[in-house]
């Protein structure tokens, strides 16, 4: 079967850095882009080089930095702009300019008090200056979505005969149906001589159908997709990438193919999620902490019988060592007797059906059911000898004073105390566990969350610690949280043998 290519756009850099608190310096931006060159993206929108010294040094030094991607620089349909992006790319070995202008009523009337016919004077205008800068010029109508398809497809034709070689049909708004943006994309491509361009997809998640609309932009003809890692993005956020490059591997019958090796897509999300202070939502398609964790007796049962009955994706695809059989009060007999065999305890069924009554008595009792909790249901007691406890701990912090961490661990019955210093109590503390223990470890995520409201709540922390190349998790709650935060790490650690 012939395989059309998807060319995969991803403007985590641009479009998805506009989130509030999320904005990265050159050296990060460098970082993320040689992750996404990687990955296998096919462009790479670095950034809009008008808007500011720091964007325009960014867009430069991405473009020295890879050399795969196309490097695509954002512009309004301002000759100035186009000039300094042109001047921004000058190091891409393969650069784009993006330009464009607003198309819908809305756009017109309110933003540019304008009228449809110089609006395309101005979008022909924009391209043709920009294709004396580069040959690759893409042109996005903003706001296409809510543009009526007569007036947009003639907005098209005129760009692609001024030379355009992509065309961005943005959702702007994130306002359209699956099916309203299809037929959009469709009546595009029936209407206009393309030529040698091609649509692209632009949309965003206001209602929540940023996906499905790519998706079905792409069944209808669009052959690029404009994407975030995560799906970030302003307000509700863009197109989630990890989405839709799966959703187009899962679904062969497509014959569509993209270059992403998604194998890496989940320590690129974790990265980006890292860089950006942005964690992920735990039940966040694909990347998330629970896109592979069952907790119901009847998933578990069907999954340890066979994969495919619950999951359409192998966690290993995506970059995830395994899928996760979460014990719950909703756990079944299969799933609980699977772990115990992971913990190297054999039982027979009459004992399991003792050891299941009392684990539903504590699984009443407590969220989640650890090693630790089946090892004492059944009579075994976890091994002190290698366990690590939080002995002693005293900080020093505050504004003007230098963060202090004074530790005592209880290693095996023998006490280590040691003192360090960090950003802030929390970094201070773990510095000196760090310090005590020898061992270079890695939090990759870090999440506090409040039980109920106030200051002097129950803090329970979350924490992925990575050691010799394998992610532990550890788990506390205190309501100081400095201690939770101490805990949960030491808990991570105590996952594996120190």
């Amino acid at each position: 079967m012939k395989m059309d290519k998807l060319f995969i756009f991803d403007t985590t850099l641009r479009d998805g850095e506009q989130v509030p608190g999320c904005q990265l310096n050159t050296i990060e931006k460098i970082e993320v882009a040689k992750a996404l060159e990687e990955l296998g993206v096919d462009v790479i929108e670095a950034g809009f080089p008008i808007s500011s010294p720091g964007d325009f040094s960014s867009v430069e030094a991405i473009s020295k930095a890879v050399t795969r991607p196309t490097i695509c620089a954002l512009t309004r349909a301002v000759e100035k702009d186009i000039e300094v992006a042109a001047d921004a790319l000058k190091y891409a070995k393969k650069k784009r300019i993006h330009t464009g202008i607003g198309t819908s009523d809305y756009h017109i009337k309110y933003k540019f008090n304008s009228t449809r016919e110089e609006i395309i004077k101005r979008a022909v205008a924009a391209t043709a200056y920009a294709k004396k800068f580069v040959e690759d010029v893409e042109f996005y109508a903003e706001d296409a979505g809510r543009t009526d398809n007569e007036y947009l497809a003639k907005v098209v034709q005129a760009v692609i005969n001024a030379g355009a070689t992509v065309i961005n049909i943005p959702d702007t708004t994130g306002y359209c149906l699956p099916t309203e943006y299809g037929e959009k994309i469709k009546y595009l491509m029936e209407h206009v001589d393309m030529k040698n361009a091609i649509l692209s997809t632009h949309c965003h998640q206001d209602l929540g159908m940023a996906t499905a609309n790519s998706l079905m932009g792409v069944i209808n003809g669009a052959r690029q997709v404009e994407v975030t890692m995560n799906g970030i993005g302003e307000r509700a956020g863009n197109t989630s990438l990890e989405e839709v490059v799966m959703a187009i591997k899962s679904h062969k019958e497509l014959a569509i193919e993209t270059s992403i090796n998604t194998k890496k897509l989940y320590p690129v999300s974790k990265m980006v999620s890292s860089l950006m202070n942005m964690p992920i939502q735990p039940n966040k398609a694909i990347v998330g902490r629970n896109a592979f964790a069952h907790s119901s007796g009847i998933h578990q049962d069907g999954v340890l019988k066979n994969l495919s009955t619950y999951e359409i994706i192998d966690p290993k695809e995506v970059g995830i060592d395994d899928n996760a059989i979460v014990l719950t009060a909703r756990s079944g007999r299969h799933a609980l007797k699977n772990r115990l065999n992971l913990l190297g305890i054999k039982v027979e069924s009459n004992e399991l059906t003792t050891i299941y009554e009392r684990f539903l008595e504590l699984a009443d009792k407590k969220k989640d059911i650890n090693d630790d909790d089946l090892l004492i249901l059944v009579g075994k007691e976890p091994n002190e000898s290698n366990r690590i406890k939080l002995d002693f701990l005293q900080v020093t912090s505050g504004k003007g004073v230098k963060n202090a961490a004074i530790v005592t661990l209880d290693i095996a019955g023998e006490k280590f105390t040691s003192t360090s210093f960090g950003n802030g109590p929390v970094d201070a503390a773990i510095n000196t566990v760090k310090e005590i223990l020898k061992k270079q470890m890695t939090i990759h995520e870090f999440l506090i969350q409040a039980i109920n409201k106030g200051s002097d709540d129950l803090g329970k922390v979350h924490m992925q610690v990575e050691y010799n190349g394998k992610n532990y998790y550890g788990f506390a709650a205190n309501t100081d949280i400095v201690t939770a935060s101490v805990e949960a790490y030491i808990d991570a650690i105590n996952k594996f043998t120190v």
